[in-house]
Order: C-alpha cells, then sequence, then structure tokens
C-alpha cells in the first residue's frame, strides 16, 4: 500500500512565502480611493498565488505530492461588503499557472473552509454564507482548471442542543446545493461533536466521501475503533464518479482515500495541535490497514507543516532500517507493507 503525505498551506523551511497575505476590512475601509484599494487586494492575491507556485515547486524538489491550499489566497473575497468586486477573471492567469503545475506533476490539492462553513446550522443566514464560501473555493478550483478531484473538506458541524436533528439538517441542507458544489466535497469527523461513526453515516447518506482524522477520533472516540470503520469510510471513495475528460471522453479516474494527522499538543490540551507528529497512533492504524486498498493520501495537521512531514519521512526510516515492513520511496511517501 502506497502512503503520500502533504502538509497544510505553509512552510517553515521557504523563507518570505506566505501564500496567506492579507488586508483586514476595518484597513480597507480606512482607504480613500476605494477602486485603489480593490487594485491593492489584488495584488496581495497576485502575490500569494506567486508563492503557492513556489510552495509547489518547492514540494516538487521535496517529493511531495499532497498539499492543502490555503483558503486565505484572495483577502475579502466573501466579504458582504466587496460583493460587487470579482477579482477570479482579473487573477485567471495566475490561477491558471499554479494549476498547470498541479497537473504536471499529478499532485493532489484541496481546500479546507473555515470553522464558519456549517451545513447543519439553523440559521438561515449562516447557511447562505456557508454556501456562499463553499461556492467561492469551488470557483478557485475551476479557475485553476482542476477537476473534481480538487476537493473541499469541512465537517458536519455543531448539535446546536439536539445532534440528530442537526445530523438531519445537514443532509437536507446538503441536498438543496448545487452539485457543482457538492461533488468537490468531502466531511471529516470533528473532535468535540460528530463522531467518526456519525460522520460516517451521514457520508453514506448524502454520498459523499469521508476524511478520517485519527486525532479527532482519539478524543472524540465514540464506540467503535477506526479500523472497524474503514471498510466503510473506503467505500465512501470507491463509490465517486471522479470522471475527467480526456480526449473529450469521460473517463472515470480512482482517487485514493484520505486521513488526516496529528498529535495532541499536551495532556492539559489533547485537542490541540503539537508541532510534530508522533507516529505511533499513525503506525498502527496504516499497518492494521495495509492491503486494503492500493493507496492511501494522509494530510498532516501539526505545527511545523513541512518540517513536521521532513520528521516524520526520517521515522519511517527508521521503522524500515530496524525491519518493520515499511519501505521509503521518496521525500514523501512510503509502502507500507513491502
Amino acid at each position: 500500500m502506497i502512503v503520500r503525505f502533504g502538509y497544510v498551506a505553509m512552510s517553515v523551511k521557504l523563507e518570505n512565502a506566505s501564500p496567506s497575505k492579507t488586508m483586514t476590512m476595518s484597513t480597507f475601509s480606512k482607504l480613500p480611493d476605494r477602486e485603489a484599494g480593490l487594485r491593492r487586494l489584488e495584488r496581495i492575491a497576485e502575490d500569494n498565488l506567486r508563492n503557492t507556485l513556489r510552495l509547489l515547486k518547492h514540494n516538487r524538489y521535496m517529493g511531495v505530492q499532497v498539499y492543502r491550499l490555503t483558503s486565505k489566497l484572495i483577502p475579502l473575497a466573501t466579504h458582504e461588503d466587496l460583493a460587487d468586486w470579482d477579482p477570479i477573471p482579473i487573477l485567471a492567469a495566475s490561477f491558471a499557472e499554479v494549476g498547470n503545475f498541479v497537473r504536471e506533476h499529478d499532485m493532489r490539492v484541496s481546500f479546507h473552509p473555515d470553522h464558519f462553513t456549517v451545513l447543519s446550522t439553523p440559521r438561515e443566514e449562516v447557511f447562505r454564507k456557508s454556501v456562499k464560501d463553499l461556492n467561492h473555493h469551488v470557483r478557485m478550483l475551476e479557475a485553476m482548471g482542476l477537476d473534481e478531484r480538487a476537493t473541499n473538506n469541512i465537517h458536519v458541524g455543531g448539535s446546536y442542543g439536539d445532534k440528530l436533528t442537526s445530523g438531519r439538517r445537514f443532509i437536507d441542507q446538503y441536498r438543496g446545493i448545487d452539485r457543482r458544489i457538492t461533488a468537490r466535497m468531502t466531511l471529516e469527523n470533528d473532535d468535540k461533536t460528530f463522531t467518526a461513526a456519525e460522520t460516517l453515516a451521514i457520508a453514506e447518506e448524502v454520498g459523499a466521501p469521508m476524511v478520517l482524522d485519527i486525532h479527532h477520533h482519539t478524543v472524540n472516540p465514540g464506540s467503535e475503533s477506526a479500523i472497524e470503520l474503514w471498510p466503510r469510510i473506503l467505500r465512501t471513495w470507491d463509490s465517486q464518479p471522479w470522471n475527467v475528460k480526456i480526449g473529450g471522453v469521460e473517463s472515470p479516474l480512482w482517487l485514493p482515500p484520505k486521513l488526516h494527522v496529528s498529535s495532541p499538543k499536551s495532556a492539559s490540551d489533547p485537542r490541540g495541535h503539537a508541532d510534530y507528529v508522533d507516529i505511533a497512533d499513525l503506525k498502527r492504524f496504516l499497518f492494521e490497514a495495509a492491503g486494503s486498498t492500493k493507496a492511501i493520501d494522509v494530510m498532516i495537521e501539526a505545527k511545523q507543516k513541512d518540517e513536521a512531514l521532513l520528521k516524520l519521512m526520517e521515522d519511517f526510516r527508521a521503522l524500515e532500517a530496524a525491519g518493520e515492513p515499511v519501505k521509503v520511496i521518496d521525500g514523501g511517501s512510503v509502502e507500507i507493507g513491502s
């Protein structure tokens, strides 16, 4: 089983390469010339996209093919006071350059919209804003020219005092969203509310792939182990029509299931993310899952970003040297069960 590793948005190894430079609405509102302010926002976004391309090239050099894009590529893009501003066409060439690099090197990229993107909400205004934000993420992926394998990952959301009703409301509201948006959506278990089993049941009902977060499952486990749920989680990925056009003909392609991995920050803050990943829990799960699928992609959610990925690869090399069934392939992937 091939396992590819990626990291989130920022690099601690590459200097002056933030893809999340921004401007607050407060600062924008104080500018004397609104049109000049919009041009300034567009220049910041251009710089963020240039740095995204730098990071992808950095990843290519390291041998890393999995990467989470920052949602902050375009500052204030969905702010209601700027509803008449559409920066994506203006940034089309820069988005296309990023997408071309992703496709050329067969990389897997995704977004993880912020926590305020909540589809289980009982409030119409929050739901409307959540769909608007998801549409913005889809438009960025479309501007990159990426097919539906480039996804947006979200949590089910809050329980609002009644988890069963909130889960049902998520399903109902999800089904009312444009297929263009839901076709790119994956669902992840969270660390406080919806367990892996509960998230999986919802994912199965709406037909969305489920991303298993091992750390979240540890602190919000429910009654079933991760490996017990794994065959059903796999089926949520295997059932997806990941169609792309090849020579003008739609062809179904397979996409590896995805895990999120991190380690507790401390005993007093078990939900917080540590700087690095303790390999123990990840190793246990991957060894148990070996042979269940031909590949898994793993997103590392550690504070030290690409440095944490490099450290984890060192840990896998140590396992290989100790005779464990691990073979390090390159700087970002291993084979388990070799």
